[in-house]
């Protein structure tokens, strides 16, 4: 007798029965009634599309518990941070969220909104004159005729009084070309500041400091105030933070500030260094969850602007597992 196989084509939920899902999950988390679990049964039933949501929302839910906590709670804090700095009433029920709506806010803060809602940047952007969206490389002409590129999701505010010129980066990197007109040039980084004593030179903020590189003529670098000063010149570099210094060493400079003409150069840097430059370049989140994986060493040059080909690159080489959510999130492990 002759066999037959019945084929049975996978149900793809579209974007908003995705997000329904995250939603369900967040409400069936935090002590549901018997009325919205009837209605959670009904609506499961209603659609196959809706069980495969829902089955999708719970994998991602298990792999990015601990890491979606710890978002939730940086969001929390940031947004209190905001409507602080507008003035407005103090909100600590924001920093009260129970874990599991904590955890499905985080997440449907990321695949829902994609760079729309995150506090800390609105934070940022308060005080700043000029920014860069993530992805986009932008170049601003000062007062002084100063030209200054901006790399992807960056910030910066200036002040020109006093006879100085103050330029605060307040996120991402700024690549600094600076016109010599006797009034001192001083970009401040965290708690350091770079006094220029040449023309082209690049600052970068790091998760508890800065770094400096220069391409051509000389600057003077500060860890903290009163502190003593690094003086750098063509092809070297330089990082401090929390209170201490590196030691300047050389680079190549032109591979390193490849992120002007659109590639992202690296030479035995963690995993978790590029996915952290990745993340300027993508509209939405990238989240590691394996701390190992962060990691491991990774060489060569990648192109900034599609940040999927990047991933998917490393992943043949490095084997990890991508999670690609609504378009927006991205779970690596």
């Amino acid at each position: 007798m002759e066999s037959t196989v019945k084929h049975i084509d996978r149900v793809h939920p579209t974007p908003a029965q995705e997000q329904a899902a995250f939603a369900w999950l967040s409400l069936l988390h935090d002590r549901p009634s018997a009325g919205d679990q009837l209605t959670f049964s009904h609506w499961l039933r209603a659609d196959p599309a809706h069980a495969e949501a829902y089955a999708q929302a719970q994998v991602v839910w298990e792999l990015s518990e601990g890491p979606a906590r710890t978002l939730a709670d940086e969001e929390a804090l940031a947004l209190q941070g905001y409507l602080n700095a507008m003035d407005r009433p103090r909100r600590p029920q924001l920093l009260r969220w129970s874990g599991a709506l904590a955890m499905a806010a985080c997440l449907l803060l990321m695949i829902s909104l994609g760079t729309g809602w995150q506090p800390q940047r609105w934070i940022n952007d308060l005080g700043a004159d000029y920014v860069s969206a993530p992805g986009e490389i932008r170049t601003v002409t000062l007062v002084d005729k100063t030209q200054v590129t901006l790399d992807a999701d960056s910030a910066i505010a200036v002040n020109f009084s006093h006879g100085e010129r103050h330029v605060q980066l307040r996120r991402g990197a700024g690549f600094f070309s600076v016109t010599h007109t006797g009034e001192p040039f001083v970009v401040e980084a965290k708690k350091g500041q770079v006094r220029v004593l040449g023309t082209q030179f690049e600052v970068r903020l790091q998760d508890h400091g800065a770094q400096v590189t220069v391409l051509s003529g000389r600057v003077g670098v500060t860890k903290d105030r009163g502190a003593a000063q690094q003086i750098l010149t063509a092809g070297q570099q330089v990082a401090y933070g929390d209170g201490a210094a590196e030691k300047l060493h050389a680079v190549d400079s032109e591979a390193q500030l490849a992120w002007r003409q659109g590639w992202l150069t690296y030479y035995k840097s963690t995993l978790g260094d590029v996915v952290a430059d990745l993340r300027r370049y993508y509209p939405g989140r990238i989240v590691l969850l394996n701390d190992e994986l962060a990691a491991r060493k990774v060489s060569g040059s990648f192109p900034s602007k599609d940040p999927h080909a990047v991933l998917s690159s490393l992943q043949g080489v490095m084997g990890f597992e991508q999670h690609r959510i609504l378009g927006q999130l991205i779970i690596l492990r």
